[in-house]
């Protein structure tokens, strides 16, 4: 959100739909390889729709054209795009990957979830005990 904030300030809005329409199409294309990846590696685990493979395959193919295209056009759109996408390394060895933190992180974090949940309208808030309502 900070990236894009940044972005909306200093760029057009073209340029940030630039950024996202490639964010997108990467983050499709490495969805429908983790598909063709667990229906190789774990072909008897539930799946409640099942496609026949030669669907993501194509897509692939397609997806690999507009994916090469896009970074022969437009190498620095594409890199900027790659650096937002990696300024969310650190959040997530911070708050994912990192277990025993110490328990003022946990509660900054608990109260940041909170208030962006509040915020959003996304779910109710959760915050405190169900004895302090």
């Amino acid at each position: 959100c900070l990236a894009t904030l940044i972005i909306m300030l200093v760029g057009d809005t073209y340029t940030l739909i630039n950024y996202v329409s490639f964010i997108n199409y990467l983050c499709y294309g490495v969805t429908i390889i983790g598909l063709i990846v667990l229906r190789w590696k774990k072909p008897k685990i539930f799946r409640p729709i099942k496609v026949n493979l030669l669907i993501p395959i194509t897509y692939l193919a397609f997806w690999a054209f507009l994916l090469v295209f896009s970074l022969y056009s437009e190498p620095i759109v594409c890199g900027v795009g790659l650096i937002i996408i990696l300024t969310g390394v650190p959040v997530f060895f911070l708050g994912v990957y990192w277990r025993n933190k110490p328990k003022c992180i946990n509660r900054l974090i608990e109260s940041l979830t909170c208030w962006g949940q509040k915020l959003c309208f996304v779910v109710y808030p959760q915050c405190g005990s169900a004895e302090e309502e």
